[in-house]
């Protein structure tokens, strides 16, 4: 049995992740602001204990970080699930939009990871799973600042799992594809889009298996391979990869 913290855990996607871990036994705190949404899970789960709290307090992160020590103790798995995709053309003549996007994003995900990290460390053990998106592979008018933010994260954690090789601590960056989830509700669907219970499934396994990077389906790793080698020239001609 292991200890599990999820962060952002009245997600779609968080919540079929806890439920996989519950599925095995695993003891769960869930992290969310939604009390409602919380409770739902606390009745379904019958090894999860929740907690409310708003990841975007950032000078709350460090009181957070510890209330969820103190309540399980040992942390074996870390799941930092929480996102906000945001209005691009908003944040494009809005600061607080912008803002608002880099704060949920990247910021809100660092300032958890600081005292977590910490706390895996001293303990000597522990796997770190963090969301990120395939926007931030390359940046695209539909979304780039929402991107910018992702790419960001995935750079802190690179850096992060660096420094923790060799600590019997792994950092999992994963790198999600379109899901059909409330966020994103308006959004034309196609065939690339995921589904939230086959999503979770692969986070799980990436996360066990303590993988540096998961494209999550896997088939994104090589299309973003061949978004990422398009020249800037070519890419800014093709609508399908430059369009709003």
């Amino acid at each position: 049995m292991s200890n599990v913290l999820i962060l952002g855990a009245t997600s779609t996607i968080a919540a079929e992740a806890a439920r996989i871990y519950a599925g095995r036994g695993d003891r769960l705190l869930l992290v969310g602001r939604d009390p409602d949404k919380l409770a739902a899970l606390q009745k379904e789960l019958s090894t999860a204990d929740t907690l409310k709290a708003d990841l975007n307090e950032l000078d709350a992160a460090a009181k957070l970080a510890s209330e969820c020590v103190s309540r399980l103790n040992t942390i074996d798995i870390v799941l930092i699930a929480h996102g906000y995709l945001g209005d691009q053309l908003r944040s494009e003549s809005e600061w607080s939009e912008a803002e608002l996007i880099l704060r949920t994003n990247f910021l809100s995900a660092i300032s958890l990871l600081i005292p977590l990290a910490q706390h895996l460390e001293s303990q000597g053990h522990g796997r770190i799973g963090v969301i990120t998106s395939v926007a931030g592979e390359r940046g695209r008018p539909r979304n780039y600042t929402y991107g910018a933010a992702k790419g960001a994260l995935g750079v802190y954690l690179e850096g992060l799992r660096s420094r923790l090789q060799g600590r019997q601590i792994s950092v999992t960056t994963l790198k999600l594809g379109p899901v059909d989830t409330p966020m994103t509700h308006d959004h034309e669907k196609h065939a690339l889009f995921g589904k939230p219970p086959a999503i979770a499934a692969d986070i799980v396994k990436a996360i066990d298996r303590g993988a540096a990077t998961a494209f999550v389906p896997w088939f994104w790793r090589p299309i973003m391979a061949g978004v990422r080698a398009t020249p800037e020239s070519v890419f800014q001609k093709l609508p399908f990869l430059s369009g709003r």
